[in-house]
């Protein structure tokens, strides 16, 4: 699909296809299917389908000097599958460019609609981790877990795509990569990932948490359990702090830094391993990228963020918590997951 400018204003869309698909391309309901500005071009199984397009004369080209430019800039998404990209390069006639400057600026700022499907499917995916917790008994494994966690997502209409739980010191590594064999105990700390799609948008939310059989009575706290809650709290106000710096007339590192000193004062810098966070929408992860050399990157009303600060300690226990975040023209960020945790019992 190729999109360009057209007449008055409104979108030019080209197709690329196989002879053979074009009639299963035009049933998939697109919505713009039946407008004018709707191009088909096919090829055969054994034509170039690079030179098809190049020669199909459906793509726009730009006055230069009073005549047609021969060259067409044909910008590819970071996702556009590689043989894609080298297939159009083959093509004197067009001048492949990845994404950036102004259009990725604008992917970085959400329509109101954008929002309200971030606020959706963030909300929805922390009240599935919320809706889960009281089911969770000693000796459910990882594996266990991160199942039932895709039922619940899916139970709300939304289409997990990734999950990520990690008890005790195997959240120590931020993503994991043991077995998800270990099983559930009392006062474990459960690291909980993931992400799910509303249509076509992301959510990716984190929350750490006593698992509900783990007492509430601090006269029944070992030094374990008090120094998981200690770090529990200095990663809460690390993201605390990386809120008061979301905002406008701030700077993309100037977020991470805000984070990253609460974690350093407390004597972790050094298990704090990662950016504070990313962009999100239509990808889990896009720009701007919330680290601390990003400084040339100002924040902008209708930026869309995850603040996800951490720490890891090995063979101990990892924590990180993770919300979605709206920078507004005024005022502190508006969370699109919700409410944020309130306890390490109350996620």
């Amino acid at each position: 699909m190729i999109i360009q400018p057209g007449a008055k204003g409104e979108a030019k869309t080209t197709f690329l296809v196989p002879s053979f698909e074009a009639e299963r391309a035009r049933l998939l309901g697109m919505p713009f299917i039946d407008t004018e500005e709707v191009t088909w071009v096919t090829y055969e199984e054994h034509w170039d389908p690079y030179a098809t397009l190049a020669s199909s004369r459906a793509l726009s080209r730009t006055k230069k000097h009073g005549s047609e430019d021969a060259t067409i800039k044909i910008i590819v998404d970071e996702e556009m599958r590689d043989f894609i990209a080298r297939g159009l390069s083959t093509q004197s006639s067009f001048s492949v460019a990845g994404l950036g400057g102004d259009v990725e600026r604008v992917r970085q700022i959400k329509a109101p609609a954008e929002v309200a499907i971030l606020r959706a499917v963030n909300t929805g995916t922390v009240e599935a981790i919320r809706a889960m917790r009281p089911c969770l008994v000693s000796g459910l494994t990882e594996n266990d877990v991160a199942k039932v966690l895709d039922d619940t997502l899916r139970a709300a209409s939304l289409d997990p795509f990734f999950d990520i739980v990690l008890f005790d010191d195997d959240a120590s590594n931020p993503h994991g990569g043991t077995d998800g064999s270990r099983a559930l105990a009392n006062t474990t700390m459960v690291l909980i990932d993931v992400g799910a799609h509303l249509y076509g948008y992301s959510s990716d939310v984190c929350r750490s948490f006593f698992s509900p059989f783990t007492s509430t009575d601090e006269s029944t706290w070992d030094a374990d359990v008090k120094h998981k809650l200690a770090v529990w709290q200095t990663v809460f106000e690390a993201q605390t702090q990386s809120l008061s710096a979301l905002t406008l007339h701030h700077s993309a590192a100037d977020v991470d830094i805000a984070a990253r000193t609460v974690i350093e004062k407390a004597g972790y810098g050094d298990a704090f391993t990662h950016r504070v966070g990313h962009g999100i929408g239509i990808k889990a992860h896009e720009s701007p990228y919330l680290n601390k050399g990003n400084v040339e990157t100002p924040l902008r009303a209708g930026m869309t963020f995850t603040s996800e600060p951490g720490i890891y300690l090995v063979d101990k226990f990892g924590i990180r918590h993770e919300d979605v975040l709206l920078v507004r023209a005024e005022g502190l960020p508006d969370v699109l997951s919700g409410e944020r945790a309130t306890s390490a019992w109350k996620p």
